[in-house]
C-alpha cells in the first residue's frame, strides 16, 4: 500500500467526473475577456471548473451571489485538502486536486482584476477621452495627459517645462516631492496633493439620492413610498444604534466604551473578535490611509454645519442624539455634469460633485513627512543631525515645543505629526516606530560615512548622471530623502506582504500578494529555476526575468485593452515591485544592464496606468471603513509579564492628546506587547465601538458636544455619492443579490446558533429599509442582465406586484458587513475586496518609485538593499540559509517564509520584544496565538502563554 502511494500518479485523487471536467476546461480554453459589462465574469467559472478545481463540494454555492473560488481546494484550512501526498514535482503540484483549486483561485482573481482594470477606472478630467479613444484602442495605453499638467500657479511650473511640452527633471524627480508632483516625469501633477478623487464606478450610478437618471428613480422609489433615499433617510443615527451597535452581556461593566475608572481590571466589553488579526493590524490600517487620502483640510471640512439624524421617536428611543451635528463635506466641484455622445450612447464627464484629496496619493509616507507646507512644519528634523527626525527620549516632541507649527485645537497635547488628525494611541505607536526606522537608516548610513567614506553609494543625481556620490559626499538632504524612500517602502512591503495575507489569510491571497511584490514565480521558486538561478547569475528566477521582459514590453508599446490585460497577468509573473528597474541588451542580456538615470524612459518607463491617470477612487474611503476592528478596551500587559492583563484601558482615554500622553507614561513596548496580543473585531454589523458612538467632538460646539461617527460614516458616503451596495456590486462585477435573505450564509445549519443570529439582522435590516410593491416594467441596471439575459428589473424574477425587499436602498456599508458569507480567513467581504483587487496593483504599478526607480540612484546602495532584505542581513536573528536569506526556521502553512519585514523592523527598533516576537510569524497575527497547521483559524496559545486569559 505504501508503494502504491508514493507513485501515485496525479489523477488518482480525483473522480471521474472531476477528470472529465478538468478536460472540458481544457478543451474549452481560456474564458474570453468580458466585451461589455453585462458579460462580467462575476468570479462564476461554470460547473467544468467548479468540479475540476474542487470536485461536489464547490459545486454547493454556485447559485449563490457570492465568488465561487472560496470553495475550491486548498482554499481554507486543512480540511479544504484533498487527502494524499503532495506533489514532488512541479507539474504534478498543479495537476493533483490542491494544485488545481490554488491554480483555480488565482485564474479567478486575476480575471476580475484584468475586468476591474478593463471597466472600472473614471477619472474626472479625462474619461471622456479615454472613452472616445477607446475604439481605437489609443485610450486604453494612453500615458499622457494634458490635466496632469502643472498650472502656471505651481511654483514648479518653469521648472518642468511652462506653457511648453512638460517634463520633470533634476531635484525634481530624485525623491519623493513633498506635495507628490513629478512622481510620473510627463504627468506632474497625477497623486499630488488636492487632484480630485476618481471613481471607480460610472459617474451615472454615484449620488443615487439626487435622482438625476431613470435607473436611479427606478431603484430607489416606488408608487406606495414615493421616493425612499435621501441623505438623512433611512436615519443614519438610527442605523447605528440598531444595525452597528455592539451587544452588552454586562453593560454597566463597558460604560458605553468608557471602561471603569474605579476598577480599570474590572471593566468589560463584548465585541466580536477575529481569532487571527490583531490590534496592531486594526491601528496599521489608520495609519496607512492617513497616508493615502483625506477630504479634510487641517482637520476641518466645510465650516457650516449639519443635523446628522435622529429625528424620530424610534431614533431616540434606540439611544441616538437629535442636537449631534456634523461639519459638511469639502467639495471642489459640482453641479450637472457636462454630457458627450459616443457609440450611440450618452455619458457624464464626470461625477455630480467632487471633492479632492488633500494629502498625495502616493504610497509615500506622507502622513509621517509632509503633503503641503502646513504639514511640512510640523516635521521637525533632528537639531543634532539634519538628515534625522527629531526624537528626544526616543518619542517624538509635542506639538506645543513647536511655536510655528499649525495647529487645531483639537489637536492640543499631541506629538507632532504631518498629519495629527484623529489621532490614537496606534498612531502615536506607529509615528513613533518609524521615524526610529528613518533614523536608524540614517545611522547605518553615518557608519558608512566612517567606515568606507569613499565607496560608492550607489546615489546619482540626475544633473550630473556620471559622477559618482561617494558615502562622505552625500549631503543631509540626500541621507534625507533616501531614509524617506526607504521608510515608504518599507512601509508598502509591510503592507502587501505582511498586513494583507493576515486579512486575508489563506493560500490563494498568501501566494498574490506575493505576486504582488516578489513576482509568483519567485515566490513559488521550484528545483529548476534555481538551478538556471545559479548559471545566470540573477537576484530573480528565469520566469521571472522573462515575464518582467515582456510586461516592460507591453507596458512600453501595447497598443489596446488587450496588451492591459497581458500586462496585469505578467506582471504577476514578475512581480510588480522593481518592473522596469533593469535595461538589460546584448547577447548576455541578463548580466548586462543599461539602464541610465539620464534617460527619462528608463526613469519612468516601468509604470502603467491603464489609461487612467492614478489617484485614489471616492469608493476606496468607503471599503476602508473598519471602525469595528477597534476593540472599546485595550487589555493592557507588560514585558516582564505577558501573561497577565494588568488593566483594561478604554480606547477613547487614548485619543488625541492622551494617546501621547500615555504613550510616553506606559512606554511604547508595553503598549506593542498589548496591542500585539489583542485580538481585534469582526468586521460584521453590531460590531462597531461604542465609544464611537459617543466621541466628544467640543471643537463642533453643538448642544451635545459628542458625534456618532458611525452614522458619520453613513452620511459621509451619501454626501460623495457612493451608490447604493447593490449596485456597487454590479458596478464592479459582482452578483446582485435579489433580498436581505440572501446576506444569510446558507451553508450553516439550519438550528445553528450563529444562523439565527444571522435572520435576526436581516428582520432588523428589513425594518429599516422595507420593502414594496415590485414593478416588472422598471429597469434597475443596464450593467448586469438576470438568468433569462435580460437587464434587472424591479421584481428580480418574481412576479409583478410581489412584494420585496427593497434590496437596492441598502447603504453600502451596511451591505459589506451584512455579507456573512466570505472566503476562509477573510476579515472582510468580498465586495470590499473587489475595490481592494484593484486599487492594490494600481498603486505599485502606478508608482515609478515601486518599479522602475527602485534603484541604488535614488535609494542608495543601503536603501536598496534594506528594502530588499527588510533591514541589514547581519542583523538577522536567525543563521543566514545561503548567507543571503534570512528566513523563518520553521515552516509557516506548508512554506519557508522570510523573518517578515515587521517583525524585523520591531526588532531593531524595540529591542525589549526581542524574547516576545522570536516565536512570531507575522507580525499582524496575535503574538501568543499556535499558528497550527495550514491556515488554522484556532484560538489556542503558544508554549508559554497557557495562563494568559485571553485564551481562558
Amino acid at each position: 500500500m505504501v508503494a502504491v502511494s508514493v507513485c501515485q500518479p496525479a489523477w488518482a485523487l480525483s473522480s471521474k467526473e472531476e477528470l472529465a471536467a478538468c478536460k472540458a476546461l481544457l478543451k474549452s480554453g481560456l474564458r474570453p475577456v468580458a466585451e461589455e459589462r453585462s458579460e462580467r465574469f462575476q468570479g462564476k467559472p461554470g460547473d467544468d471548473a467548479l468540479l475540476c478545481r474542487g470536485g461536489e463540494q464547490a459545486m454547493v454555492g454556485k447559485d449563490f451571489p457570492w465568488v465561487d473560488w472560496s470553495n475550491y481546494w486548498a482554499t481554507a484550512d486543512t480540511s479544504s485538502k484533498q487527502d494524499g501526498r503532495e506533489a514532488r514535482t512541479f507539474i504534478g503540484e498543479h495537476l493533483k486536486p490542491n494544485g488545481r483549486g490554488i491554480d483555480g483561485a488565482l485564474i479567478d482573481l486575476e480575471y476580475q482584476r484584468i475586468e476591474l482594470i478593463k471597466f472600472n477606472l473614471f477619472d474626472n478630467a479625462t474619461y471622456r477621452d479615454y472613452l472616445i479613444q477607446d475604439a481605437s484602442g489609443e485610450g486604453v495605453v494612453r500615458r499622457q495627459w494634458d490635466a496632469m499638467r502643472l498650472p502656471a500657479s505651481d511654483p514648479n511650473y518653469q521648472s518642468v517645462g511652462g506653457d511648453g511640452s512638460q517634463q520633470c527633471s533634476g531635484e525634481l524627480i530624485r525623491g519623493r516631492t513633498l506635495s507628490g508632483i513629478c512622481n510620473d516625469l510627463w504627468n506632474p501633477k497625477m497623486g499630488a496633493t488636492g487632484m480630485p478623487f476618481a471613481r471607480n464606478v460610472q459617474f451615472e450610478s454615484t449620488f443615487p439620492d439626487a435622482y438625476l437618471t431613470e435607473l436611479t428613480r427606478n431603484r430607489h422609489s416606488d408608487a406606495e413610498n414615493g421616493q425612499r433615499i435621501g441623505l438623512l433617510k433611512p436615519d443614519p443615527q438610527l442605523i447605528s444604534r440598531t444595525l452597528f451597535s455592539r451587544d452588552q452581556s454586562q453593560p454597566e461593566l463597558c460604560n458605553q466604551g468608557q471602561g471603569l475608572a474605579s476598577d480599570p481590571s474590572a471593566a468589560h466589553c463584548d465585541y466580536q473578535k477575529a481569532p487571527f488579526f490583531n490590534v496592531l493590524a486594526a491601528f496599521w490600517i489608520q495609519f496607512m490611509t492617513h497616508d493615502w487620502f483625506s477630504h479634510m483640510s487641517e482637520g476641518r471640512n466645510a465650516a457650516e454645519t449639519m443635523a446628522v439624524g435622529c429625528d424620530s421617536d424610534e431614533a431616540v428611543a434606540a439611544g441616538c442624539r437629535p442636537g449631534d451635528v456634523a461639519e459638511k463635506s469639502l467639495v471642489a466641484e459640482e453641479g450637472m455634469p457636462p454630457q458627450y455622445h459616443t457609440k450611440g450612447e450618452t455619458y457624464w464627464t464626470r461625477a455630480p460633485k467632487t471633492t479632492a484629496n488633500t494629502v498625495t496619493a502616493w504610497w509615500d509616507a506622507s502622513q509621517i513627512y509632509g503633503y503641503d507646507l502646513a504639514s511640512e512644519q510640523r516635521v521637525i528634523r533632528d537639531p543634532g543631525d539634519p538628515a534625522k527626525l527629531a526624537q528626544p527620549e526616543g518619542y517624538l516632541p509635542l506639538l506645543e515645543a513647536c511655536r510655528e507649527c499649525p495647529s487645531q485645537p483639537q489637536w492640543q497635547g499631541q506629538e507632532s505629526a504631518a498629519f495629527p488628525d484623529n489621532w490614537s494611541i496606534g498612531m502615536s505607536f506607529y509615528h513613533n516606530v518609524f521615524v526610529r526606522e528613518h533614523n536608524q537608516f540614517v545611522d547605518a548610513f553615518r557608519a558608512r560615512q566612517r567606515q568606507t567614506p569613499d565607496r560608492d553609494s550607489g546615489l546619482r543625481n540626475p544633473s550630473k548622471p556620471n559622477a559618482v556620490i561617494s558615502y562622505a559626499a552625500a549631503s543631509d538632504q540626500e541621507i534625507y530623502q533616501a531614509a524617506r524612500l526607504v521608510v515608504s517602502a518599507m512601509i508598502a512591503k509591510i503592507h502587501t506582504i505582511e498586513w494583507t495575507p493576515q486579512l486575508l489569510y489563506g493560500e490563494p491571497l498568501q501566494r498574490a500578494m506575493n505576486a504582488n511584490w516578489d513576482g509568483l514565480f519567485d515566490h513559488q521558486e521550484n528545483r529548476v529555476s534555481k538551478v538556471l538561478n545559479r548559471i545566470l547569475d540573477r537576484e530573480q528566477n528565469f520566469l521571472s526575468r522573462a515575464t518582467a521582459t515582456v510586461a516592460g514590453w507591453l507596458g512600453q508599446h501595447g497598443q489596446t485593452d488587450k496588451a492591459n490585460s497581458w500586462y496585469s497577468v505578467l506582471a504577476s509573473g514578475a512581480g510588480i515591485f522593481g518592473l522596469g528597474n533593469r535595461q538589460e541588451t546584448g547577447w548576455l542580456w541578463w548580466r548586462r544592464d543599461a539602464w541610465d538615470i539620464a534617460n527619462p524612459e528608463h526613469v519612468n518607463g516601468g509604470v502603467n496606468h491603464f489609461g487612467s491617470p492614478f489617484n485614489f477612487p471616492e469608493e476606496f474611503p468607503t471599503v476602508y471603513r473598519l471602525h469595528p476592528l477597534v476593540p472599546d478596551l485595550i487589555e493592557f500587559r507588560e514585558v516582564g509579564a505577558p501573561n497577565t492583563i494588568a488593566q483594561k484601558i478604554p480606547v477613547i482615554d487614548t485619543f488625541r492628546g492622551k494617546a501621547s500622553a500615555a504613550m510616553r507614561e506606559l512606554k511604547i513596548e508595553n503598549w506593542a506587547l498589548s496591542m500585539g496580543r489583542q485580538r481585534l473585531g469582526l468586521l460584521h454589523l453590531n460590531n462597531h465601538p461604542m465609544f464611537l458612538q459617543n466621541l466628544p467632538m467640543p471643537h463642533l460646539q453643538s448642544e451635545t458636544g459628542k458625534l456618532d461617527i458611525v452614522a458619520l460614516d453613513i452620511i459621509r458616503d451619501r454626501e460623495r455619492g457612493v451608490p447604493k451596495f447593490n449596485e456597487f456590486r454590479r458596478q464592479i462585477g459582482l452578483r446582485t443579490l435579489t433580498s436581505f435573505d440572501d446576506f444569510i450564509n446558507l451553508t450553516l445549519p439550519e438550528d445553528s446558533a450563529e444562523r439565527a443570529q444571522q435572520e435576526g439582522v436581516v428582520a432588523k435590516l428589513r425594518v429599516i429599509y422595507g420593502t414594496h410593491l415590485c414593478d416588472q416594467s422598471k429597469v434597475i441596471s443596464v450593467v448586469q442582465n438576470d438568468g433569462n439575459g435580460k437587464p434587472i428589473n424591479d421584481c428580480f424574477g418574481q412576479p409583478d406586484g410581489t412584494r420585496v425587499d427593497n434590496i437596492e436602498d441598502v447603504d453600502t456599508v451596511v451591505g459589506w458587513l451584512a455579507e456573512y458569507t466570505r472566503p476562509h480567513g477573510f476579515a472582510i467581504s468580498e465586495t470590499q475586496f473587489h475595490i481592494f483587487i484593484l486599487n492594490a496593483s494600481r498603486r505599485l504599478f502606478s508608482d515609478r518609485f515601486f518599479t522602475s526607480s527602485f534603484r541604488p540612484e535614488f535609494y542608495s546602495q543601503l536603501g536598496y538593499d534594506w528594502v530588499m532584505n527588510n533591514g541589514l542581513l547581519e542583523d538577522c536573528p536567525y543563521p543566514l540559509e545561503g548567507d543571503s536569506q534570512c528566513l523563518e526556521p520553521e515552516l509557516s502553512n506548508g512554506h519557508k517564509v522570510t523573518v517578515s519585514p515587521l517583525k524585523r523592523l520591531l526588532l531593531r527598533n524595540l529591542p525589549e520584544l526581542s524574547e516576545e516576537l522570536m516565536p512570531v510569524v507575522n507580525a499582524f497575527d496575535p503574538w501568543a496565538r499556535d499558528r497550527g497547521e495550514y491556515y488554522s483559524l484556532e484560538w489556542k496559545p503558544i508554549a508559554g502563554a497557557e495562563s494568559d486569559p485571553a485564551f481562558n
